[in-house]
This record gives C-alpha cells, sequence and structure tokens, in this order.
C-alpha cells in the first residue's frame, strides 16, 4: 500500500511540474509574441533608408494628399479667433445642406444624451442623476458663442467624450448650427412659418 501511494505521490509531482513548465513556456511565448514589433526590423525617425532615392526613412504624403482635418481658415478648423476668443458665429454660409448634414450626425452622435429636440431629455439622462446632459435651451448655453460649442464638440467637457476624432470640422460645425435651429424651434413665431405648416399649427390649438 505505502508503495502504491508513494507511486501515486510521485506521479502528481511530475504533472504539477509539467503544468508549472509549461505554464512558464506558453507565459514566454505570449511576451515574445507581444515584444516581436519591438523587435523587428525597422527605421525609425530621421534614419537613413538607401531603399529611397533621398535616403530618407520618413517619408512624405503623395502628391494631392488632402487631410482629414483640412480646412479653409484658422476660425473653420478650431472655432477660435487669433486672439484665442471663441468665433462668435458659424465662419461660413450656413444652408440646408448644412443643417441635414447636422441633424444627421447630431441624432447619431449627440441624441443619445441631448435628446432629439436638445432639451437634455433621453433614456440616458434619466439615468445620470448627479451630471444630467444640459439642455441646449437653456438661457447659458443660448447665451453662448457658436465657437463655444463647436469647442465642446471637439474636446468634450465634464463627462462628454471628445467627438474631434469621430466628426470632421464641418460636421462639427453642421451640429452647431443645427443645435441653433433647435433652439430657434423653441420660440420662433408662428408668422416666421411657410403658410401649410401655419394652418396645420393654428387647426391643433383650436
Amino acid at each position: 500500500m505505502k508503495r502504491l501511494h508513494l507511486c501515486a505521490a510521485l506521479a502528481s509531482a511530475a504533472v504539477l511540474l509539467a503544468a508549472c513548465n509549461g505554464g512558464e513556456e506558453d507565459e514566454m511565448t505570449q511576451n515574445e509574441v507581444f515584444q516581436r514589433m519591438q523587435r523587428q526590423p525597422k527605421f525609425k525617425y530621421y534614419q537613413r533608408n538607401d531603399f529611397f532615392e533621398d535616403g530618407r526613412a520618413m517619408r512624405l504624403p503623395p502628391a494631392n494628399t488632402v487631410s482629414r482635418e483640412n480646412w479653409e481658415s484658422e476660425q473653420i478648423g478650431t472655432g477660435l479667433n487669433p486672439d484665442g476668443t471663441f468665433v462668435e458665429t458659424i465662419p461660413f454660409k450656413v444652408d440646408m445642406a448644412t443643417l441635414e448634414l447636422g441633424r444627421k450626425n447630431f441624432q447619431i452622435v449627440c441624441a443619445a444624451c441631448h435628446g432629439l429636440a436638445g432639451d437634455g431629455q433621453s433614456m440616458v439622462a434619466a439615468n445620470m442623476a448627479l451630471a444630467p446632459p444640459p439642455s441646449f435651451h437653456s438661457e447659458k448655453l443660448k447665451g453662448k458663442p457658436d465657437g463655444y460649442i463647436f469647442q465642446v464638440a471637439t474636446h468634450g467637457y465634464g463627462m462628454m467624450p471628445p467627438f474631434g476624432w469621430r466628426l470632421t470640422p464641418k460636421e462639427r460645425w453642421a451640429v452647431v448650427a443645427y443645435i441653433r435651429a433647435l433652439e430657434y424651434s423653441q420660440s420662433a413665431p408662428i408668422a416666421e412659418a411657410p403658410a401649410d405648416i401655419q394652418a396645420k399649427l393654428m387647426q391643433e390649438a383650436q
């Protein structure tokens, strides 16, 4: 019996030792995989590379390359004036195409928290009692320059993440334009609505 117990103990020890060694090998293999890109042959910044005629490792963009963040002016790209103050109004002409682009991206990116009407009423807002998304119809935000809204959309604010990576400058400005349209819609006089809309509103009011 003692011999059987001894054999069983030796067998268990052998299994445990093999498992431990296998674990170390697996860990080494995983580390090697993750470090392989660091160790692989490559050219670093400012290093010479004779593969190219100019001998430089760093390459220039191909001719006529257009940057995703390309903009016509500093105000359009940043929402700031040269003195660092916020641009007061959207620095280009806003048309229906701009508003439609803004509506599309607002409903995709912003409405989940700020609500479809921009009033801060949404399922997400209902679960954020400590720091609910603000309503764009508040006097505080209605009084902010357009460049301020653009900067917040770009860099985020408080619990709101930045969306500069997600939306181009043109798309961010379009969202600003749509937000202003939502704000105006809450207090627009009926007389400025098209005739058919006026008739519909008057009928609903009766």
